[in-house]
């Protein structure tokens, strides 16, 4: 295939994609899920679960950044900011953390941003977290950058169901979760996009016309353990994650082992998607952590892969009752 017929098949995907993200109000409504794929998704719980904010004795902060299938122009970009900290309040444990998330992709991007809060309870020999989460998401598209070939057989060029454009808007998001963490293991369920918010975006220059983008429910499961082996500084660390909207539905198992609580490395393999090789390092208050994913799905005729990045800073907190009115920063992890 020619560079130039190359080019031209992929405006055409581009122009088939904006009709599946953005329909007209009198037309179909759009239905997406816009939550980030995370394949560390074992560090940043609190991105997908309310409930794990403050579920353990460190104030902590993460930055990560994912590029989505390499070698394909317009691939989803992702950034993610989390913070979260254990509290107590009249002698109760709680937590409050935030979170927010801007991701690209084609002409499409999303910014979301919520607060999040969880009550603990001792339930089990273990502890039973409930958290909530609000915010706000705010969607764009960059209808200006449109653009639909003549010959194209699905979509006219002058088709009022694709925005010519750049068109917003923003609406009211709910979160919840459940998060129970044991000395042998960690469990967890949540579900993000809770009221199904629709995002009705409009244009400065086209107040007539209006675009809505609605947001699925969609539904999480999150398991995992640590499991020392025996007179060794090694420790095993499996992980699942599944999610659903219950249209979709989508599942990966983690397995990673860690060396001294310094060095940790592993595999992933998400079912009809990808396979992952992921390593990471623990300094001090420090966590870096680097994931690439292969694809092994269709897709790997276009793209290199996936690849990911985070890094977390820990401050430690002492909430005991003879400290409660103070807190230490600790550099030994």
């Amino acid at each position: 295939m020619s560079r130039f017929n190359l080019h031209k098949t992929l405006l055409r995907l581009a122009a088939r994609a904006v009709a599946a993200f953005v329909c007209l109000n009198a037309g179909i409504d759009a239905m997406a899920q816009t939550d980030a794929q995370l394949t560390q998704y074992w560090a940043m719980p609190t991105y997908y679960n309310a409930g794990a904010v403050g579920n353990s004795d460190f104030i902590r902060v993460t930055a990560a950044s994912r590029l989505q299938w390499v070698g394909i122009p317009k691939a989803p970009k992702s950034f993610i900011g989390l913070a979260d900290s254990p509290f107590k309040v009249f002698g109760k444990r709680v937590g409050a953390g935030a979170a927010i998330m801007q991701e690209s992709a084609g002409l499409y991007s999303s910014l979301n941003a919520s607060l999040q809060a969880a009550y603990k309870l001792k339930v089990l020999k273990g502890e039973l977290s409930i958290g909530l989460q609000f915010g706000l998401m705010s969607e764009t598209f960059k209808g200006s950058e449109t653009y639909t070939p003549d010959d194209d057989d699905y979509h006219e060029s002058n088709d009022d169901g694709i925005p010519r454009n750049d068109i917003n808007g923003t609406a009211f998001d709910v979160g919840a979760g459940i998060f129970y963490t044991h000395k042998l293991f960690w469990a967890a369920i949540s579900a993000t996009h809770l009221t199904q918010p629709t995002v009705t975006m409009k244009s400065d220059s086209e107040q007539e016309k209006q675009y809505e983008f609605q947001t699925g429910r969609t539904y999480y499961f999150m398991a995992g353990s640590n499991i020392p082996i025996k007179n060794t500084l090694f420790e095993m660390q499996p992980s699942v994650l599944l999610k659903s909207d219950m249209t979709f539905f989508s599942a990966e198992a983690t397995a990673r082992i860690r060396y001294n609580k310094f060095l940790s490395g592993g595999l992933g393999y998400r079912w009809k998607d990808a396979v992952s090789v992921m390593i990471g390092a623990e300094l001090k208050n420090f966590f870096l952590g680097y994931s690439f994913d292969y694809p092994i799905s269709n897709i790997s005729k276009a793209s290199s892969g996936s690849h990911e990045v985070f890094l977390r800073y820990n401050i430690k907190l002492d909430l005991s009752e003879k400290n409660k009115n103070k807190h230490k920063s600790i550099r030994i992890m």
